[in-house]
């Protein structure tokens, strides 16, 4: 066997497209960015759509201030815009007294600690989200709190403490210091938006406003307020079977002070909008891999050209014209292997950047680092393109004539 037969052809090609380091670094790069880029989206669309699934599961209507639908369920689902404003107690505990109604869970929002939301509600909210305490206890009376385990880390708030609250959903409003909350309990991480919650009584919420409009006077801390003039936020609904879906959101737009906002059509509606942004920038980032595998061809080709007599001198030592073919192709494929991962590499890192500004800003966290199944079907197409951009140009090796092209140099 010859000498070129022993040399091992990947180490040539890896050393060919060193000798060609910036015709090799535009391709990877190109290759790098749109992999990437599709990644990227495919790991938010992911992220995204499981974070809003599970928060929506069991919840069919969501019922407050009237406005945007898609605020009320943002602000009372996800914790993540700014409430409608509030609405009559008595309104939202009519529902109860519904027939086609489940379970209605009230919630009364408004004052934040350190960024994290204060949110007044019934036991039912802790026994929806399957939120389980890890250490303490539930809360059990007025201004006694059960904390997030998002709130326990970033806040350093351990059992027993006590805090005052801030006025708004930011920790820039003004402080209720007259009147301290009480930490009884820590829930367990469970991914939902119980992780970033602080959870109280309804009366808390009550309590702490109503000791500021009336100050020096007795508030009944062990015991819910009357129900007459008392205000909540929103109130999340569950319905008893679908004829719920049928008659109750009309009939509360209608004629009550409310609006009833239905999470299944404002989700897939966000989605929709969401869904025109992260196809346009998908085409771009098809655009920039049909770019890269053009590169790859045309740096394969010039490089073809130039290595003509080096071909021509090796397929007079003995090379076959199929073994200089897989070399070249080697070549290719190397590169979209190098951009593949790459940009695997480049799209978790917009993941974690993406997952600091959402838990920043919301609290939320994205986690998902692993490899998704449409991440294989994307590194099979990058195999394709790589092979497709250097075999192209390769087949000019069957066309070489060894004697004219030695001569001619």
């Amino acid at each position: 066997m010859n000498r070129l037969y022993r040399m091992n052809l990947f180490k040539i090609s890896i050393a060919n497209l060193k000798d060609k380091k910036l015709n090799s670094f535009l391709s990877a790069l190109l290759l790098t960015l749109g992999i990437g880029m599709i990644s990227l989206l495919l790991l938010l669309d992911r992220q995204l759509d499981e974070q809003f699934r599970r928060n929506i599961r069991g919840i069919d209507m969501v019922v407050g201030a009237k406005g945007s639908p898609l605020q009320l369920i943002l602000s009372s689902i996800y914790q993540i815009d700014a409430p409608t404003g509030n609405v009559p107690l008595t309104e939202v505990n009519s529902l109860r007294k519904n027939p086609f109604v489940k379970t209605v869970i009230p919630l009364s929002m408004g004052d934040s600690y350190q960024g994290f939301r204060i949110v007044g509600t019934t036991p039912k909210y802790v026994e929806h989200f399957q939120a389980k305490v890890l250490a303490g206890q539930l809360y059990n009376a007025s201004m006694e709190v059960t904390i997030g385990s998002k709130v326990a880390r970033n806040s350093n708030l351990k059992i027993g403490d006590l805090f005052s609250s801030s006025h708004g959903l930011d920790s820039k409003g003004k402080t209720h210091g007259n009147k301290k909350y009480k930490v009884t309990g820590i829930f367990e991480p469970n991914g939902s938006v119980v992780d970033q919650l602080i959870l109280t009584r309804l009366s808390s919420v009550w309590d702490i406003h109503e000791h500021e409009e009336e100050s020096g006077s007795s508030n009944h801390i062990n015991a819910e307020p009357n129900e007459e003039d008392k205000q909540v936020t929103s109130a999340l609904i569950q319905f008893r079977n679908p004829m719920g879906l049928l008659t109750l959101p009309r009939q509360i737009n209608e004629n009550t002070s409310m609006q009833a906002a239905l999470p299944s059509i404002e989700i897939n509606r966000l989605f929709s909008l969401l869904g025109v942004g992260i196809e346009t920038l998908r085409a771009l980032a098809l655009i920039i891999i049909s770019i890269a595998g053009v590169s790859v061809f045309i740096s394969l080709y010039n490089s073809l050209k130039e290595r003509k007599y080096e071909m021509a001198l090796m397929l007079s030592m003995g090379a076959t014209r199929s073994r200089l073919f897989l070399m070249l192709l080697i070549e290719g494929v190397s590169l979209a292997v190098i951009g593949f991962f790459s940009g695997i590499i480049l799209s978790r890192l917009g993941l974690w950047l993406f997952s600091r500004a959402a838990e920043q800003d919301f609290h939320y966290s994205l986690r998902g680092f692993s490899i998704l199944p449409e991440e294989v079907y994307l590194f099979v197409v990058a195999l394709v393109i790589g092979a497709i951009a250097a075999a192209l140009p390769s087949l000019g090796i069957y066309k070489l004539n060894i004697s004219r092209t030695l001569a001619e140099e």
